[in-house]
């Protein structure tokens, strides 16, 4: 569904007429910036980024988010590329927060709620590798945490099936082309925004209540 409403995106840039901005500048890479002093960076792949990115981003201590590449073997990957699914890279989310703030178990905790980890190689319409849910840790620690909570989880039976999120080493993240980045606030009104994308983040927000920044709380 997704890739589908992408390619009439396609031809909106192509034609201009999208933002108000050109096609090469959408379609070139955002900036993947390293974290600032003091902030700690995370990256977790939970079907489209669309919807990640938003629910992460809507956390007290997290300070932004970017749409990334990651957990695979090319290098600099386009989006037509992972589509594919011959790169081996899935849709991800690289969050920068201030861990005086917010935990990575707290992050990670969120990343569960943010999609359905039980799907294998999808998230609801979108099928295939690059939608698959993955959890990159940076340290011994974080693996350990990443793995505690899946066993946690599986346990109280929030999701009827098992989870089945890989969990690896981080190696390398891409940026995602600019047109990606911050997608949901820009496009509120886009079908796939609202029927696929809104209602995960409603749930998200519903599950995170109260790690959420005051503007996001009900």
């Amino acid at each position: 569904m997704k890739r589908f409403f992408l390619n009439i995106l396609g031809i909106l840039l192509f034609a201009g007429v999208a933002n108000g901005q050109s096609a090469a500048g959408d379609n070139g890479f955002a900036p993947l910036p390293k974290p600032k002093a003091g902030e700690a960076a995370a990256t977790f792949g939970g079907g489209c980024f669309w919807s990640m990115s938003e629910a992460m981003s809507e956390l007290k201590g997290v300070n932004k988010v970017i749409s990334v590449y990651a957990g695979g073997t090319t290098k600099n990957p386009t989006y037509d590329q992972v589509a594919t699914q011959t790169t081996g890279h899935a849709e991800c989310s690289q969050i920068y927060y201030d861990p005086k703030v917010i935990s990575f178990e707290t992050i990670a905790n969120a990343f569960f709620f943010a999609h359905d980890p039980t799907e294998l190689n999808r998230q609801g319409p979108d099928v295939g590798t690059d939608y698959r849910s993955i959890a990159f840790y940076r340290t011994p620690e974080e693996k350990n945490i990443i793995l505690g909570l899946i066993k946690k989880i599986n346990k109280s039976k929030h999701y009827p099936k098992a989870i089945v999120t890989q969990v690896v080493p981080f190696t390398a993240s891409y940026a995602a082309e600019n047109y990606h980045q911050g997608y949901y606030r820009i496009n509120p009104k886009s079908t796939y925004i609202m029927q696929v994308s809104k209602p995960k983040v409603m749930k998200f927000r519903k599950a995170m209540n109260a790690e959420l920044k005051p503007e996001f709380q009900k």
